[in-house]
């Protein structure tokens, strides 16, 4: 995980999951693919397992997106784009996991202490397969790609 944040950046992309649990990986790979497409005007954090580390690794940054495995019986590959900052967003889509806190759970926390950013978009992409050792599912890769370019549309319209 990355410590160093430079604070001129306006956008955090926080990318969670587990690199060995097969679609678990999805944001993990995202955060990946977006650090080599945007270049420096966006902050990419790698987490995996983050769990109550969420809410410090988004202290201190204005905008905040998140990219999670989602797992609310959708078809895999299904992409959710849900703005955490206007309300809670439920544990239906992202039920505690492989991570010891859960996503909704950091994000409920951190609005509970009053330090959650003024804007979190969280991305969930449904997943499939989320065995050890497996690679991503075709659904999912094919929605990696997606939610990768849907992210990136957004940090260029924010810097434009």
């Amino acid at each position: 995980m990355k410590k160093d944040r430079p604070h001129s950046c306006a956008i955090r992309i926080i990318g969670l999951g587990n690199g060995m649990r097969g679609d678990d990986a999805v944001g993990l790979l995202a955060a990946r693919r977006i650090r080599q497409e945007v270049g420096d005007c966006v902050e990419v954090i790698e987490a995996e397992m983050a769990g109550v580390d969420l809410i410090d690794l988004m202290k201190g940054a204005h905008s905040v997106m998140l990219i999670d495995a989602a797992r609310s019986r959708q078809a895999p590959g299904t992409i959710h784009r849900l703005d955490a900052s206007a309300g809670p967003i439920g544990s239906q889509m992202f039920p505690r996991s492989s991570h010891a806190l859960g996503t909704v759970d950091a994000l409920e926390l951190a609005r509970a202490m009053g330090v959650l950013p003024a804007t979190v978009i969280v991305y969930g992409v449904e997943v499939d397969n989320t065995e050890a050792g497996q690679p991503l599912s075709p659904l999912v890769a094919t929605a990696l790609d997606e939610v990768v370019a849907r992210i990136v549309q957004e940090c260029e319209a924010h810097h434009a």
